[in-house]
C-alpha cells in the first residue's frame, strides 16, 4: 500500500510537471511577446497623442482665426481692440501651460487635473457659439429669435468662454502632450537639432491641416463652425479619457521647479538689496551665490549653480519677446489688411483663414533643408558650433516682413474701393488682390523656420538635464510675453497718435507707419542679439554631472576665501 501510494504521488508530480511546462512560455518567446506589446502601446499612445494634438490646433485656430471678424462685426468693437484680444487669448494660451504644468507637479494630480482642464476647454468652446448665437440659418420664426443677449452680457459670457478655453488649452499641452515626454536626455546637439526642426515641422502641419479644414468649413458651412468647435473639443475628451484608462499620460520626473528658481532669485535679490549682508557676507562672484547656504541662504549648492546656468539665457529669452510681436502681427494686423483686401479669386471668396496656410508653406518646404545643412554642420571638425547664426537670420526676415507690410498697406491704398460682403456684413475693401499681401506670409514663415527650433536647441541644451524643463518653461513664459507686448504697442499707437496709427477704416488711416515703427524696433533688436550671440556658442560642454564633483574643491576654496576676508578684516 505505502508503495502504491508512493507510486501515485510520482505520477501525479510528473503529470503537473509536465503541464507547467507545456503552460509556461519559452524566455526568448515571452520577450518577444512583451516587446510587442509595449510597441503596440507605444504606437497606440502616438496616435492618440497626435489626434489630440489636432484636435486641440482645430479648436485654438478656430478661435483665433474668427476672433477679429467677430469682434469687430459681432460685438461692435474697433479694429484695434479685436487685436488686442486675439493677441492676450494668444498669450494666455501660451501662460496656461506653465501655470497648469507647475499645478500637476506640486498641488494637484495630473489625473484629476486633466479631467479639469478637457471640462474647462468643453465649456470655454460651448459658450462661444452662445455668444455668436442665433446664426443666419437658426430662427424659431424671424420675430422671434431663440435668445437675445445684451451686449454687455455678450461680452461677460464672450470673455469667460475665452478664460475658460484658455485653461483647457493649457492643460492638454502640459500635461497631454508634454515635451519631456520624448526622452531627450542622452542626445546630442545634432539630434537634438534635429529633433526641434521635425517637431516644428509636425507642429506646422498640423496647422495647415487645421487652416486648409477651417478655410473649407468656413466657404461652405460657415455657420455651423460655432457647432462645429465644441464638437471637436468633445472628441479629444473621449480620445483623453482613453488615455487615462490605458495608462498613457505621461509623469515626467521631478526633480526642480518653478517656485524653487524663483525662490533662487528672490532670496538673493533681498541678500544683495540688504546692506548687512553687503558688508558682512564675503566677496560672492555672482550675486545669486547669496541664496547659498555658504552665505547665509536657504538653498543649495546645485539649485543655486542650476540657477545661474539658466539665469545666462535670459537675455537670448528677452530678444525673442519682440521677435514673437512681429510674430503675432499674422493674427491681428496682417489679419486685418487681408480682410481689407479683394478677397475674390476665380469667381469664388477666399476665408480670411487661407492666407495663414502661405505663412506655413515656406517652413514646411525650409526644415528639410535645413536638415540637409545641420547633417553637414554637425558632421565637420567643429561640432559644437551654435544656431544663434539661424536666429540673426531669422529675426532679419522677421523685420523684413513687417517692413514690406507697411510698403503693402501704401500700395493697397492706391486701388479703388469695392464692396465685400463677410458675415453678412457689407464692408468697404481695397480691390487689391488679397495675394499681394503674400511676400510678408511667407518672410514670417521663413522666420519660423529659422528661428524656433534653434532657440528651443539653446534652451534645452545650454543647461543641466534637472532643469531642462524649466529652460522651456522660461522661454514659453517670454514668448508669451511677447504677444502681450504686442498688445500694449496696439493699444499705445492707438492712444498716441489718436487711432491714426491702427485706423478703424484703414483707408483713412496710417497703419504703415505702425509696421515701419515695428520693424526698426526689431533691426534694432537683432543687432543687440548679435553682439551676444557669442555667447551661446558652446554646445558640447556637459552640464549634467558638473557640480557633484566639485562641491568638496568648491567648499575649500570658500573656506580659503573665508580666512583671507577675515584677515583683511582685521
Amino acid at each position: 500500500m505505502p508503495d502504491a501510494d508512493r507510486r501515485d504521488m510520482q505520477e501525479k508530480q510528473l503529470l503537473n510537471h509536465m503541464a507547467d511546462k507545456e503552460q509556461r512560455p519559452l524566455p526568448g518567446r515571452s520577450n518577444h511577446v512583451e516587446n510587442l506589446s509595449q510597441s503596440a502601446k507605444k504606437f497606440q499612445e502616438a496616435i492618440c497623442v497626435l489626434l489630440v494634438e489636432l484636435c486641440e490646433r482645430f479648436t485654438f485656430f478656430g478661435i483665433v482665426c474668427n476672433m477679429i471678424l467677430f469682434c469687430t462685426v459681432r460685438l461692435g468693437y474697433r479694429n484695434y481692440q479685436a487685436a488686442i484680444v486675439n493677441m492676450c487669448f494668444v498669450g494666455t494660451s501660451m501662460l496656461t501651460p506653465v501655470l497648469v504644468g507647475w499645478l500637476a507637479e506640486c498641488l494637484v494630480g495630473r489625473i484629476k487635473l486633466v479631467c479639469v482642464c478637457m471640462f474647462l476647454h468643453f465649456l470655454g468652446t460651448a459658450l462661444l457659439p452662445v455668444v455668436a448665437f442665433p446664426f443666419e440659418d437658426i430662427y424659431i420664426d424671424r420675430r422671434h429669435i431663440l435668445h437675445m443677449l445684451t451686449k454687455r452680457e455678450q461680452k461677460i459670457v464672450f470673455y469667460f468662454a475665452l478664460l475658460t478655453a484658455s485653461l483647457g488649452i493649457g492643460g492638454i499641452r502640459a500635461i497631454v502632450c508634454p515635451l519631456s515626454a520624448y526622452n531627450l536626455e542622452d542626445c546630442g546637439p545634432k539630434e537634438l537639432f534635429s529633433f526641434f526642426n521635425w517637431f516644428n515641422w509636425l507642429v506646422n502641419l498640423n496647422s495647415a491641416v487645421v487652416f486648409v479644414s477651417i478655410s473649407y468649413i468656413q466657404k461652405s458651412v460657415a455657420r455651423n463652425l460655432g457647432f462645429l468647435i465644441p464638437f471637436v473639443s468633445v472628441l479629444m475628451a473621449m480620445i483623453t479619457i482613453h488615455m487615462v484608462r490605458g495608462e498613457m499620460i505621461y509623469k515626467p520626473k521631478t526633480d526642480s521647479s518653478l517656485l524653487t528658481t524663483f525662490g533662487v532669485i528672490a532670496s538673493a535679490l533681498k541678500k544683495t538689496c540688504c546692506v548687512r549682508y553687503r558688508y558682512f557676507s564675503g566677496s560672492v562672484t555672482n550675486w545669486l551665490d547669496h541664496a547659498k547656504e555658504n552665505y547665509g541662504g536657504q538653498y543649495s549648492e546645485t539649485q543655486v549653480e542650476s540657477t545661474k546656468l539658466l539665469s545666462r539665457l535670459f537675455p537670448l529669452f528677452a530678444f525673442q519677446i519682440l521677435y514673437r510681436t512681429c510674430i503675432m502681427q499674422i493674427p491681428s494686423g496682417y489679419y486685418l489688411q487681408t480682410m481689407n483686401s479683394n478677397l475674390h479669386f476665380s469667381g469664388f471668396v477666399l476665408p480670411v483663414a487661407a492666407m495663414n496656410v502661405i505663412s506655413i508653406v515656406p517652413l514646411l518646404i525650409l526644415v528639410p533643408i535645413l536638415e540637409q545643412i545641420n547633417s553637414c554642420l554637425f558632421n565637420a571638425k567643429d561640432t559644437g558650433r551654435s544656431p544663434t547664426i539661424y536666429i540673426v537670420v531669422g529675426q532679419l526676415s522677421a523685420a523684413l516682413s513687417v517692413m514690406v507690410a507697411g510698403f503693402s498697406e501704401i500700395h493697397r491704398k492706391h486701388f479703388p474701393q469695392v464692396e465685400q460682403t463677410l458675415s453678412e456684413e457689407v464692408l468697404l475693401v481695397s480691390s487689391m488682390p488679397c495675394f499681394h499681401l503674400a511676400p510678408q506670409y511667407i518672410l514670417l514663415g521663413v522666420a519660423e523656420a529659422l528661428v524656433t527650433p534653434s532657440c528651443s536647441l539653446l534652451a534645452f541644451r545650454l543647461v543641466p538635464e534637472r532643469i531642462r524643463g524649466i529652460s522651456m518653461h522660461f522661454l514659453t513664459l517670454f514668448n508669451g510675453a511677447g504677444c502681450f507686448m504686442g498688445a500694449f504697442f496696439v493699444h499705445t499707437a492707438h492712444a498716441g497718435t489718436q487711432g491714426n496709427w491702427f485706423p478703424h477704416l484703414l483707408h483713412e488711416g496710417k497703419l504703415e507707419r505702425f509696421f515701419f515703427f515695428l520693424a526698426s524696433l526689431m533691426m534694432v533688436n537683432t543687432l543687440g542679439f548679435w553682439t551676444i550671440a557669442h555667447r551661446y556658442n558652446n554646445l558640447n560642454r556637459e552640464y549634467t554631472n558638473e557640480f557633484r564633483g566639485s562641491l568638496p574643491e568648491e567648499k575649500l576654496l570658500k573656506h580659503e576665501k573665508a580666512i583671507k576676508h577675515y584677515d583683511t578684516v582685521l
